[in-house]
């Protein structure tokens, strides 16, 4: 009697050790719905959703098409007589529960969202809208799905869309700050539209924290989150200081600010967007008169003033160019051609566009065309 109950102990035993063993085995997954990832980045965010993907054709002979929604996935939430719920929604996929992983806090359908991992379920109604349900429960499947770890339940409108075999989720309309994210399977396509209203301040954070680490000591690239902000018309007092830094500032030892037209014209940018045009001009006019500053240099920032719509002060500068490098014969004469056209100086603009045409670069020559019909518009109108 003791050796058999030694021997039933063994065998039980065994069967435990067994079956831990092959729960870890990496086998086909369950009805060969292959689990799957895609990822999305929304500026500095990244927003993740991993799901087993069911097929149309489940065998390749058996077509489910038309029995999808409503048969294989139901309406509503159903007893599917497993597990503790009673009442589940659709996992949003096969097998075990699709999750959302988000990086950073976000608006999800225009509702907050914290950073972390939700399980997304969707309630798939006959009529009407259907509601994705962000739970802060993974658990396996819907068969452990509470309602009382719902965090949101977001109404969203199915649309038609082409045939897709394998249960697909995907990211379009891809915007600085927001993106689509969307289920498609069988012929619907149900979106959920995710943004990061605050992304910018995301950004700026981020440059802080590289700043105090191995690229701040390379001063190009305090000059880079300076003109970021400037772009962006944000943290400006912090981007002035950055500014100032990238001119003057020692970089503990690695190198040393630089004073020239481009880490000027980063400081001037920072002022204007602060509203300090008087300050910003007294820069760049340092700038301009900078040994060293090149003649494409100055015409790029007197076409910036000319697409502000500063004909006058772009003239003044296309004028200085031309002082500054007398003997550089395109990019002086074509700040000029321009700068008379947009003044409505036609004779000056004609002389001008007639010097450019004679001395364009060889690896500028696809622009001729452009040029020559800029000429003959104002002949035409002489």
């Amino acid at each position: 009697m003791k050796y058999l109950l030694s021997a039933v102990l063994l065998m039980t035993l065994s069967t435990a050790m067994l079956a831990q063993e092959t729960s870890e085995l990496s086998l086909p997954p369950n009805g060969d719905n292959e689990r799957s990832e895609v990822s999305q980045w929304i500026g500095p965010v990244k927003i993740s959703i991993d799901y087993h993907s069911p097929h149309v054709h489940n065998p390749a002979t058996n077509d489910r098409t038309g029995h999808i929604w409503g048969e294989l996935v139901h309406y509503g939430f159903f007893d599917e007589g497993f597990g503790p719920t009673k009442a589940a929604p659709w996992r949003a996929g096969a097998n075990e529960s699709t999750s959302i992983t988000l990086s950073n806090d976000v608006k999800i359908e225009g509702k907050d969202l914290k950073a972390g991992t939700y399980a997304l379920f969707l309630d798939v109604e006959e009529k009407g809208r259907w509601y994705w349900v962000v739970s802060s429960h993974v658990g396996w499947g819907s068969y452990q799905y509470d309602p009382k770890y719902d965090v949101l339940r977001l109404p969203v409108t199915p649309q038609d869309a082409p045939f897709t075999e394998f249960l697909t989720y995907g990211f379009d309309e891809r915007k600085p700050d927001s993106a689509i994210a969307f289920l498609q399977w069988e012929k619907k396509r149900i979106p959920l539209k995710i943004e990061v209203p605050n992304v910018n301040d995301l950004y700026v954070a981020k440059l802080r924290q590289q700043l105090e680490s191995w690229p701040g000591f390379r001063y190009e690239d305090w000059q880079t989150a300076a003109q970021f902000c400037a772009d962006n018309k944000i943290n400006l007092e912090e981007a002035l200081t950055w500014a100032d830094k990238v001119i003057a500032g020692p970089f503990r030892g690695a190198t040393i600010g630089h004073e020239d037209f481009s880490t000027l014209q980063t400081k001037a940018s920072v002022l204007t967007a602060m509203g300090r045009d008087a300050d910003a001009d007294a820069v760049m006019q340092k700038a301009l008169r900078l040994p060293g500053t090149d003649a494409y240099s100055v015409y790029a920032y007197g076409m910036g003033l000319l697409h502000g719509g500063k004909n006058a002060k772009a003239l003044e500068i296309f004028t200085l160019n031309k002082q500054q490098h007398p003997d550089e014969k395109f990019w002086t004469y074509l700040g000029l051609a321009r700068g008379y056209t947009a003044t409505g100086d036609k004779k000056s603009a004609i002389t001008n566009w007639e010097t450019v045409l004679r001395n364009v670069p060889s690896n500028l020559s696809n622009r001729t065309p452009a040029f020559e019909a800029a000429l003959k518009k104002l002949k035409e109108t002489t």
